[in-house]
């Protein structure tokens, strides 16, 4: 799965509660409902929750495409992410999505994983389940393993537990 070592090893509970806590979120992670429920590093596997609002309707009354099509992207840049250990982002050179059927709003489920992760590019994939656990969409992703740069912490927090 990967040619790429994690920067540090985390279990799954550590990285789901990390998830869980972060408050460095982009707005458009905080506008999609964003919440990761579950993490399998071994499976190279995320899972996440989406608020799949009615405001993100379309004039048919269900989810626009360009929302699920965020939720994938969310969901399998995290499974990237996750599979670096944390270390890179996985900004997405390239996405095709196949959309089954409409989603209506409601909880959007949302599995992201990682096909295959290399030192300069990734390919992840990513699955949506509507309310009633009906398969709504598939993404498959090309993205680009890009580290993470961390600004130093201040001498006054090094000692300080994270």
């Amino acid at each position: 799965m990967s040619d790429a070592a994690p920067a540090r090893t985390y279990t799954d509970a550590e990285l789901l509660e990390r998830f869980g806590r972060t408050r460095n979120r982009p707005p458009s992670t905080e506008t999609l409902g964003f919440r990761v429920v579950r993490v399998d590093q071994a499976a190279g596997e995320v899972e996440a929750t989406f608020e799949g609002r009615e405001s993100f309707g379309n004039n048919t009354g269900v989810i626009q495409g360009g929302f699920l099509g965020a939720m994938l992207d969310e969901v399998t840049t995290i499974a990237g992410m996750v599979a670096s250990g944390l270390s890179s982002a996985f900004p997405t050179l390239e996405m095709k999505t196949s959309y089954f059927r409409p989603c209506k709003a409601g909880t959007v489920r949302g599995v992201g994983r990682v096909i295959r992760l290399g030192r300069t590019v990734a390919f992840l994939e990513g699955d949506l389940y509507d309310a009633e656990g009906r398969h709504v969409a598939r993404a498959t992703v090309t993205a680009v393993p890009t580290p993470i740069q961390r600004a130093p912490r201040p001498e006054s927090q090094a000692g300080e537990a994270a």
